[in-house]
């Protein structure tokens, strides 16, 4: 159920639930056990509306809530899901107005920038009041593609080092690993650290390593991401004399796509 849930078919989903699938299924284990639920779930992932009405109709509960306390409708609202949002109040699931927080938080999540800086006009120095859990939603939006919504909360004094999503990352990192040249080079010019630790004890190299070879999301930009990391501060490539196929990055040995490669060893063809 949690796994069909990472994948936007809406159909496969239906034919689980058919054959049996429980819309309330338990989590097993992290990192779907920090959520409780698939409709929770459902919504980290930012799946559609269908996505959720199907959930609803075979019987998830619409006033689950995150360990913290933080009710469905809520967390649709911080991941920029309006209409979900909507569909989980009209089932249930609470209709009280937000708190300022949740409204600045709601703004920038569906890149509504005036209302965003008219909230933080009214309350000074909100930014600084968000808890550890509310500050991840930078990460957890650039995991998501959210481009917009991550530029407008790093333009809005957002903490651009908090680290969060599945694998405990930074906005950076994310981006890289989605391939997303344009979101790097953006969090770069703002500050953000290349050289920053993820959950798996290594920095943007390592993930533009991972990423450039098992291209996790279609269509991403590896050498666009390698381009905007040699302008903001990387160590100089160099070819690794013990293995062709690797390149050397400060003391660390790395291997990367071809296209990746070309363009830390400066042996790449002019791009169009």
């Amino acid at each position: 159920m949690y796994r069909v849930l990472d994948l936007d078919d809406v159909e496969a989903l239906q034919l689980l639930l058919v054959h049996g699938g429980d819309a309330n299924e338990r989590p097993l284990g992290a990192p779907t056990s920090e959520w409780g639920s698939p409709l929770m779930w459902a919504i980290r992932r930012r799946r559609s509306p269908a996505h959720i009405a199907t959930l609803l109709a075979a019987g998830a509960n619409p006033n689950v809530a995150t360990p913290d306390g933080t009710p469905a409708h809520i967390v649709a609202l911080r991941f920029g899901l309006t209409e979900v949002a909507q569909l989980l109040q009209a089932a249930g699931g609470g209709n009280k107005p937000l708190p300022a927080d949740e409204a600045f938080m709601a703004a920038c999540a569906r890149g509504d920038e005036a209302a965003a800086r008219e909230c933080q006009a009214r309350h000074p120095g909100l930014i600084g009041t968000l808890d550890d859990t509310q500050r991840q939603l930078l990460p957890e939006l650039a995991a998501e593609g959210c481009r917009d919504a991550v530029k407008l909360m790093v333009e809005l004094g957002w903490p651009i080092e908090v680290r969060g999503g599945d694998w405990d990352a930074t906005a950076l990192n994310m981006a890289i690993f989605r391939g997303d040249a344009m979101l790097t080079r953006f969090l770069l010019e703002h500050g953000a650290d290349w050289q920053a630790q993820h959950g798996f004890d290594d920095n943007a190299v390592g993930t533009l390593s991972w990423a450039s070879l098992n291209e996790p999301v279609q269509g991403g930009d590896w050498p666009g991401c390698a381009q905007a990391l040699m302008a903001h501060g990387i160590p100089a490539a160099r070819p690794d004399p013990q293995d062709a196929a690797g390149v050397l990055i400060g003391d660390e040995r790395y291997l990367f796509s071809d296209e990746v490669t070309d363009v830390l060893l400066g042996t790449a063809l002019p791009r169009d």
